[in-house]
């Protein structure tokens, strides 16, 4: 289930490897990146109002 609750910042470290989003998206595109858990957030798109990434989708470990 993802957290679409708690706000991750660009440079913290991801916790859960998945897709983010931009936490504010506009009706006509949303803003998604793949990160992975260890690495830093990346800065956030032009065109994002939000102050951060929430998990979308967290990925699955097999």
């Amino acid at each position: 289930m993802a957290d679409q609750t708690r706000v991750f910042h660009p440079g913290q470290i991801v916790e859960v490897s998945g897709i983010y989003r931009c936490d504010v998206s506009d009706h006509d595109h949303a803003y998604e990146s793949t990160d992975v858990k260890g690495h830093r957030f990346p800065p956030l798109p032009h065109g994002c109002a939000g102050s951060g990434w929430v998990l979308e989708r967290a990925a699955a470990h097999h």
